[in-house]
């Protein structure tokens, strides 16, 4: 399998953990010569390809951040997909904002639904949402939510996003945190990770949190690899079409468990507060996390 964007390797770590050998493409976070308009991945080695293009040039301050320096992160989309183009998988997987505009792969059915981590068994209070992306070789449309392991209740409390510039995200705002080996091991829980995950690194307290704010959460990874791994063993395994009441949170839709679930919380007006923001079909586009390490 070929990971693209690799940067920390939490989405990779997934799929390991599944039994993939995962090579990691270029990223640069390593150097400028690590630059991956200038890598060409052969045909027909790779059984899938992964990845999430840095996300600030569709982020909701894009805009913001073009006007006032002229210009914002370039869009690296289209890079990952000529390179899913190039090698020709059986199956891709990308991860990015919400807001994000789709890849353009030819010869594949995509299937884009959103995924927080807080909607996860085992996962962390972390509130971080994000667009997936699954495409398949061929006409039929995969939906990895029939395999994802979704939690029945969600705790009341939880977490702003994880960002890159040391800040936290709670729902339309940011609070700022100062820089500190405590701010990274609060983020690396936040991430699924130990909080000596980094200590045998000589990377400053800065480059660590920018590492940690840009990667996917671990518990994110493990329940899409998962869900990838059961499809391909034909569907045979545990997830959402197997757990009565559990809502479909990538559509609009009276469901009876989803009321269930707010009851439960008697929280009804917390439940679901980022979904409210802007239309919740899947596929559709929302407000991202954050221009910075999203």
């Amino acid at each position: 399998m070929l990971s693209l964007f690799p940067g920390l390797g939490l989405l990779d770590l997934g799929f390991i953990e599944q039994g993939w050998t995962v090579v990691r493409g270029p990223d640069i976070v390593y150097g400028t010569l690590h630059d991956i308009r200038n890598f060409h991945p052969p045909a027909g080695v790779f059984e899938g390809v992964i990845g999430g293009p840095p996300c600030q040039a569709h982020s909701r301050l894009a805009a913001i951040v073009r006007y006032r320096w002229g210009r914002a992160a370039p869009d690296l989309i289209p890079e990952f997909a000529r390179c899913v183009n190039e090698a020709q998988p059986e199956w891709f997987l990308m991860e990015n904002v919400p807001s994000a505009p789709d890849p353009e792969v030819e010869g594949y059915a995509v299937h884009a639904f959103l995924l927080n981590n807080r909607w996860l068994v085992n996962s962390t209070p972390q509130n971080r949402l994000r667009k997936i992306w699954f495409g398949v070789k061929g006409k039929q449309e995969v939906d990895l939510r029939r395999w994802i392991e979704y939690t029945a209740l969600e705790a009341v409390e939880f977490e702003g996003a994880v960002l890159a510039n040391g800040q936290f995200r709670e729902r339309r705002l940011s609070k700022k945190t100062d820089k500190s080996n405590a701010l990274v091991r609060k983020s690396l829980s936040l991430q699924g990770l130990p909080e000596d995950f980094f200590d045998p690194t000589p990377l400053t307290v800065e480059g660590k949190q920018r590492l940690i704010g840009n990667a996917v959460p671990l518990p994110m990874s493990r329940a899409l690899a998962k869900a990838i791994r059961v499809y391909l063993n034909g569907g045979n395994g545990h997830g959402q079409e197997r757990m009565a009441g559990v809502p479909d949170r990538g559509q609009r839709r009276p469901d009876v468990g989803a009321e269930i679930v707010r009851t439960a919380q008697g929280n009804q007006s917390a439940l679901r507060a980022d979904e409210r923001e802007s239309p919740g079909v899947a596929g559709g586009s929302r407000a991202g996390s954050g221009w910075v390490g999203d």
